[in-house]
C-alpha cells in the first residue's frame, strides 16, 4: 500500500521526524506537527528537499479543538490517507505528580484527539490508516515509569481494538511498539538501553509495517519476545526479575 497524504504529529524529532523523512517523496504531501517550532521548520524543509509537499503546524495535541481544526485543515487540501498519531513525552526519575499527569493527558488524550477526527474523515470515505505509536514498555508496568508504561499500554489496547472494530469501515489500524530508538527521548537515558536502535531503521521498519498493513509492530524481535514472555509469567516471577531496573534521570 502507498500512501500519498501523510499527517504525523511529533514530527519533529525521534520517530516522528524519522518517518517524515522516510516518507519525503515527488508526489507525497505531507502536514506535521510538533511542539518546537524550529526543529519543525528544519524537519519541514529537509523533507522539502526531497521533493514533498510539507506543511508544518505547531499544535499541542492535547487541545481538542485545535487539533480537530488543524486535521480537517489538512483534509481539506486532499484526502488523508495515512494518520500517525506519535506525539507524546516521558517523565524523569519517580514522575512527579505534575509529570504524571503531563504523560497521560499527552500520551492518552492526545492520541485519542488525533485519532477520533481522522476516523470520522475516513469513515465518511470508507478508506484510510490509523497508526498509533505505543511502545514494549506497554507491556508490563515498570517502576522507572508506571505512568509512561500505563499511558502507551492504554492506547495499545485502544489501537487494537479499534483495528477490529474499524475494520468493517475498510480502515486500517496498526499499533507501533518500539523498543529503545535513539532519539531527545533516550537521550537522557545514563543506563545501558539493549538493541538501542537508529531512528533512521525504526522508520523503514514501521513504513514497512504500515505498508502491510500489519496490526502490530514491534522491533527489535529480541526485546519483544522478552517484554511479552514478562507479560504472561506470574506477577511475582515478572516483579522479581524487573525490580532491579534502573529508572529514567
Amino acid at each position: 500500500m502507498t500512501f500519498k497524504h501523510i499527517l504525523i504529529t511529533g514530527a519533529s524529532s525521534g520517530i516522528g521526524e524519522a518517518l517524515a523523512l522516510s516518507y519525503a517523496a515527488p508526489g507525497i504531501r505531507l502536514d506535521l506537527s510538533g511542539r518546537d517550532a524550529v526543529r519543525l521548520e528544519a524537519v519541514a524543509q529537509a523533507c522539502r528537499g526531497r521533493g514533498a509537499v510539507v506543511s508544518a503546524a505547531v499544535v499541542d495535541v492535547t487541545d481538542q479543538d485545535a487539533t480537530a481544526q488543524w486535521i480537517n485543515i489538512c483534509e481539506a487540501q486532499d484526502p488523508l490517507e495515512l494518520v500517525v498519531a506519535n506525539a507524546g513525552v516521558s517523565g524523569g526519575l519517580g514522575e512527579t505528580h505534575e509529570q504524571t499527569r503531563r504523560i497521560l493527558r499527552t500520551n492518552i488524550d492526545g492520541v485519542v484527539n488525533t485519532v477520533l477526527p481522522a476516523v470520522d474523515l475516513m469513515r465518511a470515505r470508507r478508506r484510510g490508516q490509523i497508526a498509533i505509536v505505543s511502545s514494549l514498555a506497554a507491556f508490563r508496568g515498570l517502576g522507572g515509569a508506571p505512568a509512561y508504561g500505563a499511558s502507551k499500554a492504554a492506547v495499545r489496547i485502544w489501537g487494537e481494538g479499534l483495528r477490529e472494530a474499524l475494520a468493517p469501515d475498510n480502515i486500517g489500524v496498526s499499533v507501533i511498539c518500539p523498543g529503545f530508538v535513539v532519539s531527545r527521548m533516550t537521550d537522557a537515558n545514563k543506563f545501558p538501553m539493549p538493541f538501542l536502535m537508529s531512528a533512521g531503521k525504526a522508520a523503514r521498519i514501521i513504513q514497512r509495517g504500515l505498508a502491510a498493513n500489519r496490526g502490530r509492530i514491534s522491533f527489535p524481535w529480541p526485546v519483544a519476545a522478552a517484554v511479552w514472555l514478562l507479560s504472561v509469567l506470574p506477577d511475582s516471577w515478572a516483579h522479581t526479575l524487573t525490580r532491579g531496573l534502573p529508572a529514567k534521570k
